[in-house]
């Protein structure tokens, strides 16, 4: 059975999760943990500290060991707020991938938000009808609201607890002069969660990461709340947090020394937040980034878990969302998505490229459009830069590269492959691509006329031919075979097959 570790390089923090799956279901075999607070540095002045960097290089060395002992199978290493803002983040990625190997990955934070709903989800036995999680790490939190497993909106907020303890918080215990601008700080960004979550019917939240777990601890050890943590006993513990010093913080059940340095941040984001949003209170869930960074792992390599089925729902609901904002034709994406998924199932003996092939197919037969609504002039040029450049739910970088490189020749140019772009990608994927891009073109010019006139198609291979067998609506489809027949000589070129035409 496949093992696989996930790191996860906060602004607080730096974790490691190592599980194996088994029966589609993610094990635990080791979990490490170590304070570093990398992000104390970038809040203060824009770059990392070399001190914290330093010990986090140490902590990743370690983790590094533990990898290799567990003859881990695959390493995902993701970084999050703190390496986001720092000027100097290229070259702590220099650093890691010296000291061990591993290539580090910064995400946004609304694809952390998205990572975490994912691990929490997979985790689940039951997928909820509605959900609110709020995740308040050291540099940002991201609260994500979803219905059914599919999610409703992600938003992103810079207040973390190492973010606003360096910004505001001098003295121990804090003076009032600094509560009243954190506290009006928090107001501020607090007032930008949109109104879906703050007039929302959710009632109870799930609350993720170790500031909710030293909250949940806090608050029922001093009998504040029974199971939940209501919104009235956090105001109370925010309160109680701010008058006291860290010494004092730290000998509260749940709350641990390095913890009790930052509590009182996290205390002030969390009444607030739930205030804003009509919370009742929330619960604490243990699940995290790493548990999502898992979850992706196991999705990739087994295709019946529940991660696989949800990370297929996040990416169907991106590509419907995304082609809606920049109104594309809906009707006319669904049957070119339709043709060209056909054309790459049934040309498999001929292409021979790998199976993820037909995901970013599928992706960009849906995108290709979205350049017209920038300006229908350059439309293509347009799609790729939209592409590229949008937050595409469970889509790595690499990925909505291909995407976007699919999608930018679907017009008049036809790539070569010493073509700018093609070179940007890895050199095993560039005909791989190139193929792509013929495969979609065929399927979009059998949809010329924006009538769906093809019906069915059957693809039939003998010796150095190749027969596409249309299929056609009442009214013919004499105008998108003669658009296809417009590819043959490039089909020749990229296949080495000549491609022809039959008509039913």
């Amino acid at each position: 059975m496949p093992v696989f570790a996930a790191v996860d390089i906060g602004s607080n923090s730096v974790r490691l999760s190592i599980a194996e799956l088994t029966r589609g279901r993610l094990v635990s075999l080791h979990q490490d943990r170590e304070v570093t607070r990398l992000g104390e540095g970038v809040f203060r002045d824009g770059s990392l500290d070399p001190q914290a960097m330093a010990h986090s290089l140490k902590v990743l060395r370690r983790f590094h060991r533990s990898v290799q002992g567990y003859a881990v199978d695959r390493t995902r290493v993701v970084a999050t707020s703190a390496l986001r803002d720092a000027s100097n983040a290229p070259v702590f990625a220099e650093w890691v991938k010296s000291a061990t190997g591993w290539k580090m990955e910064i995400i946004s934070g609304l694809e952390e938000g998205r990572l975490i709903h994912l691990g929490v989800i997979a985790s689940l036995r039951a997928v909820p009808a509605e959900l609110l999680l709020i995740d308040l790490g050291g540099g940002s939190c991201e609260l994500t609201l979803s219905k059914n497993g599919h999610i409703q909106e992600i938003v992103t907020l810079p207040l973390g607890a190492v973010r606003l303890t360096g910004e505001f918080i001098e003295y121990d215990p804090p003076r009032k002069v600094e509560m009243k601008r954190m506290r009006e700080f928090i107001a501020e960004e607090v007032a930008h969660i949109p109104r879906r979550l703050a007039v929302g019917r959710m009632r109870i939240a799930m609350a993720t990461s170790g500031t909710a777990a030293a909250l949940n601890g806090a608050a029922h050890s001093l009998h504040l709340c029974r199971e939940h943590v209501t919104v009235g006993a956090m105001k109370k513990l925010a309160v109680r947090l701010a008058k006291l010093n860290d010494k004092q913080r730290a000998m509260i059940k749940g709350i641990n020394p390095k913890r009790a340095e930052i509590v009182v941040a996290g205390a002030e984001v969390y009444a607030q937040i739930m205030e804003r949003c009509g919370l009742k209170g929330f619960r604490y869930s243990p699940l995290g980034l790493r548990d999502g960074i898992l979850a992706q792992m196991a999705a990739g390599y087994d295709k019946q878990t529940r991660s696989h089925q949800q990370l297929e729902s996040d990416r169907e609901d991106v590509l419907v969302s995304t082609a809606r904002r920049y109104q594309v034709d809906m009707d006319n994406a669904a049957q070119v998505r339709r043709l060209a998924l056909s054309l790459f199932d049934q040309t498999r003996s001929v292409h021979r490229m790998e199976k993820s092939f037909r995901e970013w197919i599928d992706a960009a037969a849906m995108l290709y459009e979205a350049g017209n609504y920038v300006n229908p002039s350059g439309r293509h040029r347009h799609a790729y830069y939209i592409i590229s450049h949008s937050e595409l739910f469970g889509y790595s970088p690499l990925q909505r590269q291909l995407i976007a490189v699919i999608a930018r020749f679907q017009g008049n140019s036809r790539p070569q492959p010493g073509d700018r772009l093609i070179k940007l990608l890895p050199a095993p994927l560039r005909s791989e691509a190139i193929k792509a891009i013929v495969l979609l073109r065929v399927a979009r010019c059998l949809n010329q006329g924006r009538r769906s006139a093809v019906r069915l198609l059957k693809v039939t291979s003998r010796e150095a031919n190749l027969t596409v067998t249309v299929k056609a609506g009442a009214a013919g489809a004499d105008l998108e075979v003669w658009a296809a027949k417009k590819e043959v000589d490039y089909f020749r070129a990229v296949f080495g097959r000549e491609l022809l035409f039959k008509v039913l």
